[in-house]
């Protein structure tokens, strides 16, 4: 019985595509497809893109990043110990985007599952640190994957990207496209975006080719504008609509409020985002934050900022990667000296750029801009924490670049720090031993804990 649940688990975590094949004619329709299509493979692993910030598990990338606090049943936000799962990334989009990659022969399609394979992979190992990749994905060709370094997935993923770039059309539509309506100039951007921002994650560990790699993306061609932003838009629709709308609205929890962390960076300053981002306290109609990792609030969730109507919409839109967000990794590579282009007005148009996302105007902008404790004075401080305040609810995002910069200041919960990466589970430990404690042990000692350091968190 163990050896058959061994072999359960590892099919799904190596996400073989291949069935038992019990009878080739039972149960076969001569007028359907055998096989998924390149493009519905590309379109079911984008179904998984907004999972990436608001899910049942992309909860607690908001609580590592202390953007919202629990209210009642407060046990995620205080950092327990324990381990989180990556198995559905390779169960589902991986195995879907591989497949293209093993079988399409569409240049636009390849290039697609390209790029998505290394926004993909470079989520999952900015949260874990090293994971399986080039063994992984084979089925039952490879049970048990050894686990790459980070550092080796990262100079994978860069020329994953390059090659992507190079080979898109521009002059052919994509079809099935969900995110960007088959346009691939835009999907050449997003690529380009995509690696801008892993080149900057590596600052503070290997500057020379973080500056390279951000250079060559520059010169490939990253987002122009809000209208290149890569958000995944929910519909008006029980079975397409935003997580947190599901939540609050339809089951009617109030479950969540923003945190004391966030609010008291913003409040002070009149941040117009912030009526966006939450409601005021039914009490008094202030914007209060509550304490990350506080008691439950009970029946007093009136007294704090819940999340706000705006972002809860049925069909409101998950931002994943964003124009504002390049603007503000210009405005730092600048302020590096890796670029020649002027650091304030990068940043100035990034803080612009980001109150129109969030807002859907600038008419606030200049004032807010105008205050001393927002307009730009030349330190990565300045920049890190409104880069903070622009990525609310792409928490897994946010807590990377806090874990980079060490902006804003982030206070424990409960007792506990902030955690500095997630621990592999104890099914890992089981399945694939060897490869596990051998990824363990190179990394952070033989202790699969929160608190280790993955390769480019240096500091």
């Amino acid at each position: 019985m163990k050896k058959l649940y061994i072999l359960f688990i590892a099919l799904f975590f190596l996400g073989s595509c291949d069935m038992l094949d019990f009878d080739d004619n039972i149960n076969v329709s001569p007028n359907s497809p055998s096989q998924a299509s390149g493009p519905q493979l590309i379109a079911n692993a984008m179904r998984y893109l907004p999972g990436l910030s608001a899910s049942s598990t992309g909860e607690n990338g908001n609580f590592l990043a202390q953007y919202l606090s629990e209210t009642q049943y407060v046990v995620d936000s205080r950092y327990p110990e324990g381990g989180t799962s990556f198995y559905t990334y390779y169960q589902n989009p991986l195995i879907n985007l591989e497949t293209v990659l093993n079988t399409s022969t569409s240049d636009n399609q390849l290039a697609v599952a390209k790029i998505l394979k290394a926004y993909f992979f470079w989520h999952v190992t900015d949260r874990w640190g090293d994971v399986p990749y080039s063994e992984a994905l084979q089925g039952a060709d490879d049970f048990t994957p050894a686990y790459d370094t980070q550092e080796s997935i990262y100079d994978n993923l860069f020329a994953l990207l390059d090659e992507a770039d190079s080979q898109i059309n521009e002059s052919v539509s994509l079809d099935s496209d969900i995110m960007y309506g088959g346009d691939m100039s835009q999907w050449k951007k997003f690529g380009n975006t995509v690696r801008l921002l892993m080149a900057l994650r590596l600052s503070e560990v290997n500057e020379e080719k973080a500056s390279a790699e951000f250079s060559n993306a520059l010169d490939g061609g990253i987002m122009e504008s809000n209208d290149d932003n890569f958000a995944y838009e929910h519909l008006s629709d029980a079975s397409n609509q935003n997580y947190w709308y599901g939540q609050v609205s339809v089951q009617g929890r109030e479950w969540w409020a923003l945190s004391e962390t966030l609010v008291n960076v913003m409040e002070p300053v009149d941040d117009p985002r912030l009526p966006v981002y939450g409601d005021p306290a039914r009490t008094d109609g202030e914007f209060a934050g509550l304490p990350i990792g506080s008691e439950p609030a009970g029946e007093n969730t009136e007294d704090f900022s819940l999340l706000g109507e705006t972002v809860r919409q049925q069909d409101s839109a998950v931002h994943l990667v964003t124009y504002a967000q390049a603007l503000f990794a210009k405005a730092e590579a600048a302020e590096l000296g890796w670029i020649t282009e002027d650091a304030e007005t990068n940043y100035n148009e990034a803080v612009e750029n980001s109150i129109l996302q969030w807002t859907g105007s600038t008419d606030d902008a200049a004032a807010f801009l105008a205050q001393a404790e927002i307009a730009y004075d030349g330190s990565i401080e300045r920049i890190a924490t409104q880069r903070y305040v622009h990525l609310f609810l792409h928490g897994y995002e946010g807590w990377a670049e806090w874990r980079r910069t060490g902006y804003p200041d982030l206070v424990p919960s409960f007792g506990n720090d902030v955690p500095t990466r997630q621990s592999y589970t104890s099914d890992e430990a089981f399945n694939n031993t060897e490869n596990y404690q051998a990824a363990v042990e190179r990394q952070f000692d033989g202790d699969n804990g929160l608190y280790g350091k993955i390769w480019w968190d240096a500091d």
